[in-house]
């Protein structure tokens, strides 16, 4: 991706979620979501920066979203620069 990209996902109920985006070395780059939303369609975009707002490196980067206690996947994304 470049610039950015969107990260989309459904909750069956409302809960806990945490979506957060890591390099190869394993080392968080961004926090995107740590905290409850509400069931539904939702739809979180990273622009390539990291929690500092600094843009990241062209690479390879996963992200890594959790919800509630039943639910955890992991995705490969590239971003290009």
């Amino acid at each position: 991706f470049n610039p950015s990209t969107r990260i989309q996902f459904t909750l069956p109920r409302k809960g806990n979620v945490s979506l957060k985006i890591y390099n190869v070395a394993g080392q968080l780059v961004k926090t995107l979501q740590d905290g409850v939303m509400e069931a539904g369609s939702h739809d979180l975009t990273w622009d390539g920066t990291n929690d500092l707002g600094s843009s990241v490196a062209s690479g390879v980067y996963f992200y890594k979203i959790k919800a509630g206690s039943d639910y955890e996947n992991i995705k490969k994304m590239v971003l290009l620069r």
